[in-house]
């Protein structure tokens, strides 16, 4: 017989069938987390909108009030601000040279930030960068000339919420080293975020199911 992995065990010894509340899916999850790192908790909210229409294709940014316990690493693309940028705090600066190293692979970032005059130049990576998530884009404020705001919101938690298909929304919502109250904090931030983006256009239950899991563990659906 194959031996169970720590994923499957979980799900033996948990009812993935049952609607739990947060903190009591919190306590579940937190006895089968990995003692060898640091597992996040990952929410999986699923949306009543049609993503296939411009007015339901919900994609913003949010600021958990408590970070994501992760460190993200940012990349500016200017031709005039390197030093705004490098004083904010960021990773990586460059203006054309940083874009054709981004088109031949070369990506060691998690965020990008452009000012308005370098978009042209990234046209050449929007295939590489886009369906990683990265493109620059002025309705999430990572097409700016605040630099520096947008670099420091980026390393403070700063995470994106997008409806993928079927409209799923997938945040990490922190670290489960944080304690229950943050979790719970986070949690409660990307959820009345995603209420506050309802489309007019919407039809029926827009709020369709929430779910919680840790990077190794089961998910559990817990109460809306």
């Amino acid at each position: 017989m194959a031996k169970l992995t720590k994923k499957m065990k979980a799900r033996v010894n948990i009812d993935t069938d049952k609607v739990y509340t947060l903190a009591d899916a919190l306590k579940l999850l937190r006895e089968h987390t990995s003692k060898k790192f640091d597992e996040s908790l990952d929410v999986a909210v699923k949306l009543g909108v049609d993503v296939t229409k411009a007015d339901q294709n919900i994609r913003f940014m949010i600021s958990l009030p408590n970070g994501t316990g992760k460190t993200t690493r940012v990349a500016v693309i200017t031709a005039d601000k390197a030093k705004e940028a490098k004083d904010a705090g960021a990773d990586v600066i460059g203006g054309e040279e940083l874009i054709d190293k981004i088109a031949g692979g070369q990506i060691d970032f998690d965020r990008v930030i452009a000012t308005p005059d370098m978009m042209p130049k990234m046209a050449k990576v929007a295939r590489v960068l886009g369906p990683k998530g990265m493109m620059p884009n002025p309705k999430l404020g990572t097409v700016t000339n605040n630099i520096a705001d947008a670099v420091k919101t980026a390393k403070a938690g700063q995470i994106e919420l997008r409806a993928e298909k079927k409209g799923i929304v997938h945040a990490g919502a922190g670290k489960m080293s944080f304690d229950d109250k943050k979790l719970i904090e986070n949690v409660d931030a990307i959820v009345d975020a995603l209420k506050k983006a309802k489309p007019a256009s919407a039809k029926g239950q827009y709020m369709r199911g929430i779910s919680v899991s840790t990077t190794q563990g089961p998910g559990l659906r817990i109460a809306i």
